[in-house]
């Protein structure tokens, strides 16, 4: 015999049991699958969104390094410490969280100071043009990273979600849905084999009557 349920009693409340089930557990294997497929298709669009994210701060960074290396080597890099330290930070940033398919993925939001940064470098006697440029060049590459933070998070939380989701779907699909439907069978087979032998008693109960009124 199959794979069934146990402690199963063939009767028809049980079938009309099963028949439940059964259709509960296809109906809900067809939305996660359709869950899983929506998942996907949000984990692809995300990847290629963090693509793009990637390729920007790289070449914000490629751009802005060499900047502060010739800087370092005109003023000394205690110099431009020094600078880097007497500016306050950029800004705070904020995280909150949005639905999507019953995953909470991160919203990264940044509030800037109201700062003018380049003016506090400007300001000071020893700073180089090229600590300009790498301060601009780095401010840019700030909200980028932020907001790729954001994307790579978003994509491992997706991730695990669709491998969570396929699991659910791959338990219904070759588990749970196929042993229920054994049971079923199993159910209506003894049913009919009940039935056969409850017919086959009646007839004999029924000759023998007839034999005795002879």
């Amino acid at each position: 015999m199959a794979d069934i349920v146990e402690g199963i009693s063939p009767t028809r409340m049980e079938l009309m049991d099963m028949n439940k089930k059964i259709k509960l557990a296809r109906k809900g294997h067809k939305l996660l699958k359709e869950k899983r497929d929506s998942l996907v298709t949000e984990f692809f669009a995300v990847i290629d969104k963090a693509k793009g994210s990637r390729a920007d701060l790289a070449a914000t960074l490629v751009a802005a390094y060499p900047d502060l290396i010739k800087a370092e080597a005109l003023m000394g890099t205690a110099s431009v410490e020094g600078i880097a330290g007497t500016v306050p930070a950029r800004g705070n940033v904020e995280i909150v969280s949005k639905n999507v398919m019953g995953v909470r993925i991160p919203q990264v939001t940044l509030t800037e100071n109201k700062y003018d940064y380049s003016e506090k470098i400007k300001g000071s006697v020893y700073a180089s043009s090229k600590l300009y440029d790498a301060s601009d060049k780095f401010d840019a590459a700030y909200p980028q990273l932020m907001k790729l933070a954001e994307t790579e998070e978003t994509i491992r939380r997706l991730g695990e979600e669709i491998k969570k989701t396929k699991r659910r779907v791959n338990s219904l699909e070759y588990i749970m849905i196929p042993r229920l439907t054994n049971t079923k069978r199993y159910i209506t087979s003894r049913l009919e084999e009940m039935e056969r032998e409850s017919f086959f008693r009646l007839k004999m109960v029924k000759r023998k009557k007839q034999r005795e009124t002879q």
